[in-house]
């Protein structure tokens, strides 16, 4: 079954395709910025039973070079049968659409990033017959946007960013940015970030912090991150405290709800909460506090960093 950050990964460029150009220039290669892109048909089967699809395929028109085909593929984990699989789709695509391929490899994982844009060569080793270089986006080379500014100044680029350092020590930082520039953006523009990055995070203990994000910087409540959020805060017995906690005459609900995810990203995170910080926080009873102590627990390095701007 095909994961959540894999449809991230190579989905994007199906709803930004202009972000190859941003992405390439990262990777120091000079490519032109296209001037019409078309999504092509992902299907590579051929007569015979054997079924093969590339995630990703785009027709990238620039102004001066010839078409280009690009080929986007998401990569999990190190698979040694790959490599052959890439070159098959860049032989089938150069023969079907006489246009000249390119792979692009988007990966999570710093290992298996450094292992997918090693060359491949097949063929005896006396005279190889064809060499296989992807270029590859991932945590090892894609920035650390961390700045409002930056990310405004291309938004695809700092979406993919976050979904490649999902397991960053920073993560926390780079959604902080993010969540800031979309308050000021869009539902059309801000809905399929929040969507991408969600589907990226999937299950990793970023995607507890970027939910909260989402629900508190955003109030972001129509998209399926806050359906999820509702019936786990109803199953806890606590949605007015994490939903409905900004409803007028519910203070008692929202301080309790503010309180727990606070001690929750403290939890995700993995940092320690000593039994004073703890009770600090339980005891608070002034919602504006809380929110702020919840913002800054975020990125805090400590969980006494709270109390402190």
């Amino acid at each position: 079954m095909v994961s959540a950050p894999h449809e991230a990964m190579h989905r994007i460029f199906q709803d930004h395709p202009d972000l190859f150009s941003g992405v390439s220039k990262v990777l120091g290669v000079d490519f032109a910025p296209p001037t019409s892109v078309t999504l092509m048909p992902t299907d590579l089967t051929e007569a015979s039973p054997l079924e093969r699809r590339v995630d990703t395929l785009l027709r990238l028109e620039t102004e001066d070079d010839e078409p280009l085909l690009l080929a986007i593929e998401a990569q999990g984990k190190k698979d040694p049968d790959k490599p052959a699989s890439w070159a098959y789709y860049a032989s089938y695509l150069l023969a079907k659409y006489r246009l000249q391929p390119m792979l692009l490899v988007v990966c999570q994982d710093h290992a298996t990033a450094k292992w997918a844009e090693q060359p491949v060569r097949f063929g005896p080793p006396q005279w190889p017959l064809l060499t296989l270089s992807p270029l590859v986006a991932g945590p090892h080379n894609m920035p650390l946007i961390r700045d409002p500014a930056e990310v405004r100044k291309d938004l695809a680029l700092a979406t993919l960013s976050a979904i490649t350092h999902a397991k960053s020590p920073e993560i926390g930082t780079i959604l902080k940015a993010v969540t800031t520039v979309l308050r000021d953006e869009p539902d059309a523009v801000k809905n399929p970030v929040i969507e991408f990055i969600a589907r990226g995070l999937s299950k990793l203990p970023a995607a507890a912090t970027w939910r909260t994000l989402v629900a508190v910087d955003l109030s972001f409540y129509k998209s399926f991150i806050f359906e999820e959020i509702r019936e786990e805060a109803q199953t806890q017995g606590r949605v007015e405290g994490r939903m409905e906690g900004r409803v007028e005459g519910r203070v008692e609900g929202r301080v309790e709800g503010l309180a727990e995810d606070i001690l929750e990203v403290f939890e995700v995170r993995g940092i320690d909460v000593p039994e004073a910080v703890r009770e600090r926080i339980t005891s608070c009873g002034d919602v504006e506090i809380l929110r702020q102590w919840h913002r800054r627990a975020i990125t805090a390095p400590a969980a006494e960093d709270v109390f402190t701007a």
